[in-house]
């Protein structure tokens, strides 16, 4: 599902051309991305856009997941985790590049 995610997000920000995805990557349960918002847009109406967009696109190609996910919430969760990028944009672009392979102790990254 990880190269279907990265193709909606992306599709997306070319609806909106004030967020800008440069690495996408998700595991079991989670997503993890590089983004840039404009400053113009808060980051919360930024984390809405692409919630609400990739779960009506997935709902239209996997009409399943209606039975699936029965929460208001649908496949998303309520939260989210932002931080800022500084210096190294680098580093956190290969963890999330990497982040598979992290998490199931195939790579060793170090982060520092």
């Amino acid at each position: 599902m990880g190269d279907y995610m990265s193709v909606l997000m992306r599709t997306i920000c070319r609806r909106h051309p004030e967020i800008e995805i440069y690495e996408v990557n998700t595991d079991l349960d989670h997503i993890h991305m590089l983004v840039s918002v404009a400053p113009k847009m808060a980051i919360s109406e930024a984390v809405r856009l692409l919630k609400c967009n990739t779960a009506r696109m997935m709902h239209r190609k996997f009409p399943f997941l209606e039975q699936v996910y029965t929460t208001e919430h649908g496949i998303w969760s309520e939260g989210y985790f932002i931080s800022t990028v500084g210096t190294n944009e680098g580093v956190i672009q290969k963890y999330i590049a990497m982040q598979g392979a992290e998490d199931s102790g195939q790579a060793q990254l170090e982060l520092g």
